[in-house]
């Protein structure tokens, strides 16, 4: 049976492991930002029906990338309330 001090090692590097991936969520959130601007400033005024599924797809792709990050920052408050109390 492991140690809690090895518990609470193996948590930390979790949520450290954790913490890198919210940084890649936020970074292709940036991404996700930048194409939706220039995708409609290069065609602003289309009305061609890709351009608005394009446009629909990167909203959406960015409402999925809040929702992991919503869904990882419970999930370290979680844990870090979880190693408090070892």
């Amino acid at each position: 049976m492991a140690s809690v001090a090895e518990l609470k090692a193996a948590i930390d590097i979790a949520l450290q492991q954790i913490g890198d991936g919210q940084s890649a969520v936020q970074a292709a959130g940036e991404k996700l930002a930048e194409a939706q601007q220039t995708l409609a400033g290069a065609l602003e005024g289309s009305g061609h029906t890709t351009v608005e599924a394009a446009q629909a797809s990167l909203t959406q792709a960015g409402q999925e990338l809040e929702e992991c990050l919503a869904a990882t920052l419970v999930a370290v408050e979680q844990a870090q309330q979880y190693v408090s109390t070892l």
